[in-house]
């Protein structure tokens, strides 16, 4: 029996589209959207009905027949911090993706965007494993200072799916087993997997953990006070030095690894340090992971972009494998990971959650 799954993935500039029977990959699509249009709107959220215009106009172009679609599914936006899960999408959760009050991003319009196709196509929509999931034991949330409350902030759609492909791969159930996720991309985030649920993992966004291509991680606490009282810079040159200009990209004027790896290549010692430092950085994450695990894990899985760097790879592998196998599964399938949760609700292997 068929099943249509459509999927959409917005991001700053373009839209992820996907089209699945199941699980199966049909039709991707990516729509890119006119920069100059999308510099009138003030916040994101205005950008809505602009998108589903252009979305709709290329959908046609496609030639998607919309009556034969039985769900979609679009990229969970920040929201209130949640259980990880398929979420139908309700009036509560568009009021919140459309406030933006938890942060203005474009992930916000995909529960959104879904919601409109749905009803077009008159059948239900979801949002799958948002970035705001959090699973953190309350041990896990206690930073040191009572004002500060670590937060789950991570990949947690690209996280949980590999996970999953992982337990499939050894024929076991996710829920049933613990391991170590570290997603490396823009941003990195290390995850401890408990029987399904994230039980800790570092703030991937502007908090914790390894510094990446273009975010400064963790920082010594006292030498980031003396920059933020020395008055050489304002609180968004500050964020910026936190998030989009710190990291690999404050060190060597770029966040592209692959480029940091040609400098490499070409003898550059510090391009060298830096890189290996980043890698020092993910194991040492993992480690921390581990003794959260109390070293009951079955194997250490290593996700996202960097992923496919062989020499990245090779260096994590050699401080971690001796807590367990590694297994990589290189890239971010977060459009079959988006489809796959639609599923396992229409199939009835899963209850949809409610916001």
């Amino acid at each position: 029996m068929e099943m249509l799954i459509l999927t959409i993935n917005p991001g700053s500039s373009s839209t992820k589209l996907g089209l699945y029977n199941r699980t199966t990959e049909l039709k991707k699509m990516n729509v890119y959207h006119d920069l100059n249009q999308l510099k009138k709107f003030n916040k994101v959220g205005d950008q809505l009905k602009f998108r589903y215009n252009y979305i709709l106009d290329f959908l046609k172009e496609q030639d998607i027949d919309f009556d034969k679609i039985s769900a979609v599914v679009g990229r969970g936006g920040l929201l209130k911090p949640i259980d990880g899960g398929t979420y139908l999408v309700n009036d509560k959760m568009k009021e919140d993706l459309k406030s933006g009050k938890r942060g203005d991003h474009a992930s916000n319009l995909g529960g959104l965007l879904a919601d409109l196709f749905a009803k077009k196509a008159d059948c239900p929509s979801f949002i799958v494993d948002p970035v705001v999931v959090d699973e953190m034991t309350d041990v896990a949330k206690i930073s040191g200072i009572p004002d500060i409350q670590r937060k789950s902030i991570l990949h947690a759609l690209n996280q949980k799916a590999v996970a999953r492909k992982y337990a499939e791969f050894v024929n076991k159930e996710y829920e049933k087993i613990n391991l170590i996720v570290a997603h490396l991309g823009g941003g990195i985030s290390v995850g401890a997997h408990r029987k399904g649920k994230i039980i800790d993992v570092n703030n991937a966004l502007s908090g914790d953990g390894p510094f990446s291509p273009n975010r400064s991680g963790g920082l010594p606490s006292f030498d980031l006070l003396k920059i933020c009282f020395s008055k050489k810079y304002s609180k968004d040159e500050l964020e910026k030095k936190l998030v989009g200009k710190g990291g690999v990209v404050a060190y060597l004027k770029t966040s592209n690894m692959i480029e940091v790896e040609n400098m490499i290549d070409k003898g550059d010692d510090k391009a060298k340090l830096i890189f290996e430092a980043m890698a020092y950085q993910v194991a040492k994450e993992i480690g921390s992971m581990a003794a959260v695990l109390k070293g009951n894990f079955e194997a250490i899985i290593l996700t996202g972009g960097i992923a496919y760097s062989d020499r990245f790879v090779h260096l994590i592998k050699n401080q971690v494998k001796s807590f367990a196998p590694v297994k990589v599964f290189a890239g971010e399938e977060e459009l079959e990971a988006l489809a796959a949760g639609a599923y396992r609700v229409l199939a009835g292997i899963e209850k949809a959650k409610k916001y």
